[in-house]
């Protein structure tokens, strides 16, 4: 195998395999058009010929870059719905708080112990998947975890007090997020470098929307029946994940630095599903135990810390808008849960418009500039549109503080929570893009990280909004978060003045390694 570079020079017009060295490109650039190489003739490329395929997919039909479009779809969409899923149940949990309080005669602050802990666990899931995926393959862990869950979630509906309920969703979040933490090592697998910005929006779309969309149907559903329904309503959904992956989910890891007459070939997918065939490969490739601790290795490396510092401190707000704007519209506008219900839907509306831009500014801002970058995409790059997304989020934390504090009308605050919204929707594409550009062979690692940074985030901010609020007032609570926001934005500067150059001093010094 040979690798391949745009002032690369050969003298034969013999077709030859050819490999693309990611870890070099991420340094150096990647360039996609297959103009900019001169051995162009022996890469492959999309149909239409104009952009080279990275990585160079083998001539396997077991390797999951050369699956239909169709079963890409197909997985893709069904991992989107899994990852939907822990923040879906989370707000669930939040949206049921104060009937639980009174059906369990308990202070809201200790049913909220319940939602904190959830939260909390939700980050610790996402590492551990992605450890056991890097040995065991990603369908049999998203399979078993995705059982755990399932049960977890039916046991807290029937939960009969305050301590089993606890349990129940405690237990939930660990082992909730197999997809949401691994989202971009499918996402790596099964497409190619040009499509990642859109395939990460797809993914992350669901996510960000799951902790509005959670409590808008769980308010509809109290406003009838009982709060237990909100819970088997995500049992539900939980059990139809379990159906999806049971039935159409496939392995998507397959190892191209080995030779295609030294693979295992694939047999029986429900082989693959319960890890049977992933284990005779380990074994095969002799792949080590170690791999498991590449997720406490990624956090070594200084772009992928600055970023998780960056979305902490970012998505954190976001959350502690939504934790505590149900109260303010109960206690300072006398919202009932049917109210309630409808003022929800400022998450999906600011998520969905927030997706939509995303849709086509990520790779139109690629295309700039590549064109004028001699056509190579720096990872750094990436990071350009997570300015005017974090003004957006800084303006809106400003005025929902102070239409709160001075009692402005509702709708203020609906349209400024659906613009911080669609600001963090974008920064999130923006954020994943940039680490999965930066370390393709750390996917996993660096999904599980982002999400760690957005998990963490929402467990810190729901754990001590209410005091804080409560102690100086929503202006000024508010007002701190929107000053810690600008400040975050430094770390996107430094990242792009400096983050080549730290990749390439770890990379050169081997730090991360050793």
């Amino acid at each position: 195998m040979s690798s391949i570079t745009p002032d690369s020079k050969r003298e034969t017009s013999e077709k030859i395999a050819v490999t693309i060295d990611e870890k070099r490109i991420a340094i150096e650039g990647y360039v996609v058009g297959a103009d900019h190489y001169d051995d162009s003739f022996s890469l492959k490329k999309t149909v239409d010929g104009r952009i080279a395929l990275i990585p160079q997919p083998s001539n396997s039909p077991d390797d999951p870059l050369n699956w239909s479009p169709a079963k890409k779809t197909i997985t893709l969409a069904i991992i989107a719905f899994i990852a939907f899923l822990p923040d879906y149940t989370a707000g669930t949990g939040i949206a049921t708080l104060i009937p639980q309080a009174i059906e369990w005669k308990e202070s809201q602050y200790n049913v909220q112990k319940a939602v904190v802990g959830n939260i909390f666990s939700l980050g610790v899931c996402g590492l551990v998947v992605v450890a056991l995926s890097n040995y065991f393959g990603r369908l049999p862990i998203i399979f078993l975890f995705q059982s755990f869950a399932l049960a977890t979630c039916a046991w807290a509906a029937a939960a009969t007090s305050l301590k089993s309920f606890m349990a129940a969703h405690i237990l939930n979040g660990l082992v909730a997020s197999s997809a949401q933490g691994g989202a971009l090592m499918w996402i790596k697998d099964l497409f190619f470098f040009h499509e990642h910005p859109r395939k990460i929006n797809y993914v992350e779309f669901p996510i960000i929307l799951s902790p509005y969309l959670g409590p808008l149907i769980t308010s509809f559903i109290e406003y009838k029946v009982s709060w237990r329904w909100g819970f088997w309503v995500c049992t539900i959904l939980w059990g139809i994940g379990w159906l999806l992956i049971a039935g159409l989910l496939d392995e998507p890891y397959y190892d191209r630095t080995i030779p295609e007459t030294e693979q295992i070939p694939r047999q029986s997918r429900w082989l693959r599903l319960i890890g049977i065939e992933q284990s005779r490969a380990a074994r095969s490739e002799r792949r080590p135990l170690s791999v498991m601790l590449q997720p406490i290795l990624a956090i070594t490396k200084i772009p992928v810390l600055l970023i998780v510092i960056y979305y902490f401190l970012n998505f954190a707000w976001v959350i502690s808008v939504n934790t505590t704007i149900s109260i303010w519209l109960v206690n300072f506008y006398q919202f009932n849960p049917k109210n309630l219900g409808f003022f929800y839907f400022f998450g999906i509306t600011g998520v969905t418009l927030g997706w939509l831009v995303g849709h086509w500014m990520h790779d139109a801002f690629g295309t700039f500039y590549a064109k004028h970058h001699g056509g190579r995409i720096l990872p750094e790059a990436r990071l350009t549109i997570s300015y005017p997304a974090t003004l957006i989020m800084v303006v809106s934390l400003i005025i929902i503080g102070l239409g709160v504090e001075k009692r402005w009308h509702y709708m203020v605050l609906a349209v400024f929570a659906a613009a911080q919204c669609c600001g963090i929707m974008i920064c999130t594409t923006a954020v994943n893009a940039y680490l999965l550009d930066c370390y393709p062979g750390n996917s996993g690692e660096v999904s599980a990280w982002v999400s760690v940074g957005r998990i963490w985030g929402g467990f810190m901010a729901t754990y001590i909004q209410l005091p804080w609020v409560q102690d100086i007032g929503p202006a000024k609570v508010l007002g701190i978060q929107a000053a810690i926001t600008f400040a975050a934005s430094f770390v996107i500067i430094f990242l792009q003045f400096y983050g080549r150059r730290i990749r390439q001093w770890q990379e050169r010094k081997g730090l991360v390694e050793q």
